[in-house]
């Protein structure tokens, strides 16, 4: 019934075609036929048409068709079934006559091999507890931690709530110790692999994570490994031949839990959960629990897994520019899942495919883009953003001197609502773009309108976590990035239910949601590749940067009076003054719209300085203890429960101050301000483009 209203709704007609094309061609013969002066801004009026051609080509048939096929299998990485997916697209691109190339690594991945789990009961019973959310398909992946150690235990159950230090500290409290114990903790904010980390300091010898939701069923995979990209070649790429470290190394075991660890369904984990003594937990835990243990019930668990060096694969689409070829503009999905992947990855793979094949039926049409766009389909995304850190490794230097954005979509849609990521350079171009889509879920809006009114305001995130592909881009290589969403928190994440049945049924029953994330996609895709001044406001840079300070400021507390936040308040300035010169000379070249040669090199001559001027926020040195993460604004704090999720440098000198004198502490923090405000001055020196 679905598929009928959609071919009835959405399948564009040849009726409808030839009418567009009738309408192209009389709007091409007024542009040959009148003279340009009677014509305003003939280059902006050809863009326009373009766009309005892309987004009217849009179908929701379509997409619904992509999702169908790349949900057949599960097709996780390394395996045969995901290099079917791999051809899949391959051919995909192929047919629409795009340029399309793969490359190859060969890196370190991580599958099980053996797992049980029985608890044992005062009464004397034994219950064996299903480690399998799927009995439909043997090719699923049994439930498991990528990268855990192998390992057996035979202890006690304690619940430690979402296994932060706060959760720690409160049972230490109740005078329970973890000592011993096999772990037991819900989902929440941190990392699978920090929450094993904190389990392994306090002395737990095995873990068990559920997530809990009452529509939540079965088994939430997911890696432990701590940073990204493969683990044998950190900070340069798993090329064939090259250098790589062996498994035993000590820059590789750092990278790894020491116990070992399991998913655990929600309806086992309130099986043994109910059945624990000792203390009550804590009132502010909001949990119904007779104890939290240790015990009586005891568990015996068993985990075995095998670490292997795989073949993994990236997919590229590329359409050449017309005259700056050498500017690229990347539009990023995954293509890995841990199973049939129809949330994710793949409801963002199916509308990466229709923005191909519209940007496709644009060239047909005569469309050529200023810039050119790359189309990037990653591997091993799941076992920590594997194929695009790989890629942008090898890449490095031609990135950062010639990557426009990155624009990265990876759960295209998991329910309703609206969500963005950006650097906030991108934020105006974002705002602009949401105005001209339709939204999928009421009637006569906009994204904009309805983002808007739900959020009593548009409020667009920022990328300092290390949880999809625009990491290695924004945190390594400083590129400009956006990361765009539909609903979150999904209750078949990382399941064997995350299917296309699922999606078909709760996520986006009529695909509307894929049609509006592609719509906006790619549109901000088509004003990067071809305005002929990128819509770059780092004006809107300053202004976060100034609430970031202010922010700061409060945090610091007593700390202020020896603490100075003067240099940050000066760069702070500099900033704005380059910034608003950059929008002044913008706008007197978008006047001009004309097509001579020192026009032409104005205009580049500025967009150069746009797009290095996020690179001015990377440090060589990178953030103490992870060299990796350069730069100084985004990326992920050390301590995972910090109050910062920005100054990532300054939030790990404040974790770490309980470790040190009110002197030392203080000198600490000072000195990380002090390499920020340098990086805004750089960011500011390269938007002037002059030197000192």
């Amino acid at each position: 019934m679905v598929e009928t209203v959609w071919k009835a709704t959405s399948k564009p007609s040849p009726l409808c075609t030839f009418l567009l094309l009738i309408i192209l061609c009389i709007l091409g013969f007024y542009s040959l036929h009148y003279p340009h002066s009677t014509v305003i801004n003939p280059n902006a009026q050809n863009a326009l048409r373009f766009r309005h051609i892309f987004l009217s080509s849009a179908s929701n048939y379509t997409i619904a068709s992509y999702l169908r096929i790349l949900t057949l299998h599960p097709h996780l990485a390394g395996t045969a079934p995901s290099l079917a997916i791999v051809n899949y697209v391959v051919a995909q691109f192929k047919s629409l006559h795009l340029q399309t190339h793969t490359t190859q690594y060969k890196t370190l991945l991580s599958y099980p091999t053996h797992s049980s789990l029985s608890a044992h009961f005062t009464n004397g019973t034994v219950h064996d507890l299903s480690l399998s959310d799927s009995s439909d398909d043997v090719a699923v992946v049994r439930p498991y931690h990528a990268y855990s150690p192998s390992g057996t235990a035979f202890a006690k159950a304690v619940f430690v709530n979402y296994g932060r230090d706060v959760d720690f500290q409160a049972i230490k409290e109740l005078n329970v110790s973890v000592k011993g114990c096999i772990v037991i903790a819900r989902r929440g904010d941190l990392p699978r692999g920090i929450v094993v980390q904190k389990a392994e300091e306090n002395g737990a010898v095995a873990v068990l994570i559920y997530t809990e939701g009452e529509e939540v069923k079965g088994f939430e995979r997911g890696t432990v490994m701590s940073g990204v990209g493969d683990p044998l070649s950190p900070g340069w790429a798993a090329v064939d031949d090259g250098e790589s470290l062996e498994l035993e190394d000590a820059r590789v075991l750092k990278r790894f839990p020491k116990i070992p660890s399991m998913p655990l369904s929600v309806r086992a984990a309130q099986l043994i959960l109910n059945s624990l003594g000792g203390a009550p937990p804590p009132e502010k835990w909001r949990v119904d629990l007779r104890g939290v243990g240790p015990g009586p019930t005891i568990l015996n668990f068993t985990y075995q897994g095998e670490k292997k060096v795989g073949t993994i694969h990236n997919v590229f689409a590329i359409i050449r520019g017309s005259e700056e070829p050498d500017r690229y503009v990347l539009l990023g999905n995954h293509r890995d899942a841990w199973t049939y992947g129809a949330v994710d990855p793949n409801s963002g793979t199916a509308a990466l495919l229709d923005i191909a094949r519209r940007y496709a039926l644009m060239m047909r049409l005569g469309w050529q883009p200023r810039r050119t766009i790359i189309l990037c389909s990653w591997d091993a995304e799941e076992f920590g953003m594997i194929g695009s850190t790989e890629w942008v490794e090898q890449n490095l230097v031609n990135l950062g001197s010639k990557a426009v954005a990155y624009l990265n979509v990876d759960c295209a849609v998991q329910g309703p609502g609206f969500f963005v990521g950006a650097t906030p350079q991108l934020d105006s171009l974002l705002l602009e773009v949401t105005k001209k889509v339709k939204d999928p879920d009421s009637e006569g809006s906009t994204v904009y309108e309805k983002w808007a009114a739900t959020n009593a305001g548009t409020n667009i995130q920022r990328l300092s976590g290390v949880d999809s592909d625009f990491a290695p881009f924004v945190q390594h290589a400083g590129v400009p990035s956006i990361d765009i969403y539909y609903g979150r928190d999904f209750p078949v994440y990382h399941t064997a239910f995350d299917s296309y049945e699922w999606m078909t049924n709760n996520g986006d029953p009529l695909f509307h949601r894929h049609v509006a994330v592609a719509g906006i996609w790619g549109l901000v895709a088509l004003h990067l590749a071809d305005d002929s001044i990128l819509p770059f406001n780092y004006l809107s840079y300053a202004e976060q940067l100034q609430r970031y300070k202010v922010f700061l400021s409060n945090l610091l507390g007593e700390d202020k009076a020896k603490v100075s936040l003067h240099p940050l308040t000066t760069s702070i300035q500099e900033l704005v003054s380059a910034a608003k010169e950059a929008e002044d000379e913008a706008k007197i070249l978008r006047q001009q719209e004309t097509t001579g040669d020192s026009v032409v090199l104005k205009n580049r001559a500025l967009n150069d300085r746009l797009i290095l001027a996020e690179r001015g926020f990377l440090d060589v040195d990178g953030l103490q203890g992870r060299q990796w993460f350069k730069h100084l604004i985004y990326g992920p704090p050390g301590d995972h429960e910090s109050k910062l999720d920005f100054f990532p440098g300054i939030a790990d000198a404040i974790s770490q101050s309980a470790r040190m004198s009110r002197k030392e502490s203080q000198a600490a923090i000072q000195h990380e301000i002090w390499r920020v405000s340098r990086a805004i001055q750089r960011a500011a020196r390269a938007l002037k483009g002059e030197l000192t």
